[in-house]
């Protein structure tokens, strides 16, 4: 059984095996998330990345997929990136969200990770509503089967971490 935790807080100070990345498909880091993983993970996650994009995702990674790369600096072993789907609101890109979640655990099973920090995938830039976002999180992460002992969901501010405290239960 995985146990579910929630933190308030900076993703980049969590202390995990792996800690995911709310990625952009080129894997060249970004903002939010994707910005801050990359300027405090170093140069080496950035240099990891680059090799991916020059071989087998040379497209970028697909929306709803997963792969992992060195941690770098951060105090974890390694990052998985997941490419979350931008909301829409005539478009159910639902399946893509929870995929993210999904692939990021197969990933962490393939690592042998067993602590796993999530961010709330797709809710900053790309604009998926909170409430939906931590249902399909937490409801993907209650009925994937997994090795993962502890998934960490770490919220940045009070409003994300009531919501998930919702879902949560």
């Amino acid at each position: 059984m995985t146990d579910i935790t929630l933190v308030q807080g900076d993703i980049t100070r969590e202390s995990a095996d792996a800690i995911v990345n709310a990625a952009n498909s080129s894997l060249l880091g970004g903002v939010g998330v994707d910005g801050a993983i990359h300027r405090h993970g170093g140069p080496a996650i950035l240099a990891e990345c680059r090799r991916l994009r020059a071989g087998h995702f040379g497209k970028g990674l697909p929306t709803g997929r997963a792969v992992a790369t060195t941690a770098g600096e951060l105090d974890a072993r390694w990052v998985i990136h997941t490419v979350g789907p931008v909301h829409s609101a005539t478009e159910d890109r639902s399946a893509l969200l929870a995929s993210c979640y999904r692939e990021s655990l197969r990933v962490a099973d393939e690592l042998g990770a067993r602590t796993v920090a999530f961010p709330a995938i797709s809710t900053g830039v790309y604009h998926w509503p909170l409430d939906d976002a931590a249902r399909i999180a937490v409801e993907t992460v209650r009925t994937t089967g997994t090795s993962v002992t502890e998934v960490r969901f770490v919220l940045f501010d009070d409003r994300a971490y009531e919501v998930f405290a919702a879902r949560v239960g």
